[in-house]
């Protein structure tokens, strides 16, 4: 039997929300992830190829994998709203993921400023089994009590030469977060893991 791939619209806060669910391929499934995707305003959508390689990542290892487009993003209804909108699109497109799926655990997942609305939405705390914050934008990193004092298991991705969150930025942020937590390392050319989709893909089939 082929996979479902399944493309539709969910009700989000500002009006519908374009969304893709994807069930794995040859395993019967033992969670539900949430991907969130990069900065709209930076042409960011589900489909940018980070995001399309952590979704796949994690199907592969057995996740039915839903990724949506904020707000004002192609088919999706409303207005870009400074990351506030976009965190509730993201708690919206969540529920109605744990509300098809209620007996599985779920991750929350995000790539850029999708990473930082999957922390949000994580932290502190809030069922989760885990957060994994790909290309984490550390250099506009500011302080937040709700991610340091959140005790998810806390998994970053990064890589070597990201130019929105070089290495030591990124390692003085998570100094400061409690455990579990976790850094990865992947050597690529730039934030988009040029060079390295493969290899980043494979970090998360392997986490």
């Amino acid at each position: 039997m082929p996979r479902l791939i399944e493309s539709f619209f969910l009700s989000g806060p500002a009006g519908r929300l374009e969304a893709l669910l994807e069930e794995p391929d040859d395993r019967a499934p033992h969670e539900i992830a949430l991907v969130c995707h990069p900065h709209p305003q930076g042409g960011g959508t589900m489909h940018n190829k980070v995001v399309y390689r952590i979704a796949r990542g994690l199907r592969r290892a057995g996740s039915i994998v839903l990724r949506f487009n904020y707000r004002g993003v192609n088919l999706s209804e409303g207005v870009y709203d400074r990351g506030e909108g976009e965190l509730e699109d993201a708690r919206a497109a969540l529920s109605f993921l744990r509300a098809r799926y209620p007996d599985l655990p779920y991750t929350l997942a995000g790539f850029s400023f999708g990473s930082r609305i999957a922390l949000r939405l994580a932290c502190p705390n809030t069922g989760p089994s885990r957060v994994i914050a790909v290309g984490f934008p550390a250099l506009h990193y500011s302080q937040h009590a709700w991610l340091e004092t959140c005790s998810l298991p806390k998994i970053f991705i990064q890589s070597t030469h990201d130019q929105y969150g070089p290495i030591p930025d990124l390692e003085a942020v998570v100094a400061r977060l409690p455990e579990p937590k976790k850094l990865i390392q992947i050597e690529a050319a730039d934030h988009f893991f040029a060079g390295a989709l493969e290899k980043l893909e494979e970090a998360v089939f392997n986490l």
